[in-house]
């Protein structure tokens, strides 16, 4: 096989994902985990059974249509209307995907080419990394810093240069939680229109932003639709990440651009709980806001734990992740301090760094999810309190 390595050298470095890892030292030293970001409780019951019925009464149990069942495109479609008063065709605007990260990497792959250039926030979700070197492109960094994580727009612009073929957002942003202020999109797309970018915006956490913070999608701004991809997914909403579920919208050519990609990915994936899905994008305003509540509930119950602790705590304005710092413990690492802390009081957290093209901005930065069970987050403070 000669001297040539086995992995394409685009993917050097990205071997077992941070998330595998620590989700694994957590089983074997049977610590909390508050470091893969997924709820501990199933969504509504309501929205589960409509599941089982769709695979006891054969919906959705041979190949759905590729663009994703006609129910579940209206539905996101009325969803996108409800909320922010955006009008899409759910038969040429709309495309389901297994997830958010099919819908990403399909997107990344579809739009872009060998010498491309992307601007991506960093710290950035680790999928996009991946999909923007599977796609022969190269990722330029534009990093929020602590303590206040906002994009700096004159950095940004001055970012572009002939090679920018793509933004790609996160609002509201994982790991920081920050969410993306009218004023701050408003430049964004100003700078897309004038420089004639594409667009692509993971808001899958746009149903987790805590007041008097508010989601406003970039696609709504004058001269964004047609240059917007649009991402978003069930699993974060409706506490099923199992299900993988996710959508992409934007104009008739972008989503068949995105299409295109898909179809080599998965072709289609989860076709009866494409039909729950469609029901749950229909619940009414107060499960949303239920959702919202109970999670800002528990960030606080966190965040006030990690502060007793000792730990610096950035609270986030929305995801259910909070951003923490470990200096103020006499800590400067903290990968070393997160493959640690198990045997040490034995919880898992994320490192931020690996996060980070700038490693140094993210260095001392540990995340920690939110979106468990009460008795869960109140004995984790307790276990933190030792250190």
């Amino acid at each position: 096989m000669g001297t040539r390595p086995l992995l394409n050298r685009s993917l050097a470095g990205m071997g077992t994902t941070i998330f595998a890892e620590m989700s694994a030292l957590a089983v074997s030293t049977g610590s909390i985990n508050l470091g893969q970001g997924f709820p501990d409780t199933d969504g509504p019951a309501e929205i589960a059974r409509a599941a089982a019925d769709a695979v006891l009464t054969g919906r959705g149990n041979q190949y759905p249509p590729g663009p994703g069942i006609p129910e579940l495109r209206h539905a996101i479609a009325e969803h996108q209307q409800r909320l922010y008063g955006l009008s899409y065709d759910p038969d040429r605007e709309v495309l389901v995907t297994a997830g958010a990260t099919e819908a990403i990497a399909a997107s990344l792959l579809a739009l872009l080419e060998p010498g491309d250039e992307v601007i991506a926030m960093e710290p950035f979700y680790d999928s996009y990394a991946a999909c923007i070197a599977m796609a022969g492109a190269t990722r330029v960094p534009l990093t929020l810093r602590a303590p206040d994580f906002r994009p700096d727009l004159d950095e940004l612009r001055a970012k572009v240069t002939p090679r920018t073929r793509l933004l790609l957002i996160n609002t509201p942003h994982n790991p920081t939680g920050t969410v993306l202020t009218a004023e701050e999109l408003r430049s964004i797309a100003e700078l897309a229109v004038e420089r004639d970018l594409l667009v692509v915006t993971d808001e899958v956490y746009e149903h987790l932003v805590y007041g008097p913070s508010a989601h406003h999608p970039i696609a709504a701004l004058p001269g964004m639709r047609e240059r917007t991809v649009s991402i978003s997914s069930a699993g974060k909403t409706f506490s099923f990440t199992g299900w993988k579920v996710g959508w992409v919208t934007g104009s008739p050519e972008l989503v068949a651009a995105v299409r295109t990609a898909k179809q080599y990915l998965t072709f289609v994936s989860a076709g009866p709980f494409q039909y729950a899905v469609a029901d749950a994008l229909r619940l009414p305003d107060t499960y949303f806001d239920g959702f919202r509540a109970d999670l800002l509930r528990k960030r606080d119950l966190l965040a006030d734990g990690l502060a007793a602790a000792g730990f610096e705590v950035y609270r986030p304005q929305g995801t259910y992740f909070i951003t923490t710092d470990i200096t103020p413990l006499g800590e400067t690492d903290g990968l070393e301090f997160c493959r640690k802390l198990p045997e040490r009081c034995g919880v898992v957290a994320i490192p931020n760094v690996v996060f980070y093209d700038d490693t140094e901005a993210g260095r001392s930065q540990v995340r920690w999810a939110f979106c468990k069970k009460d008795e869960v987050l109140e004995e984790a403070v307790a276990r933190l309190r030792r250190l």
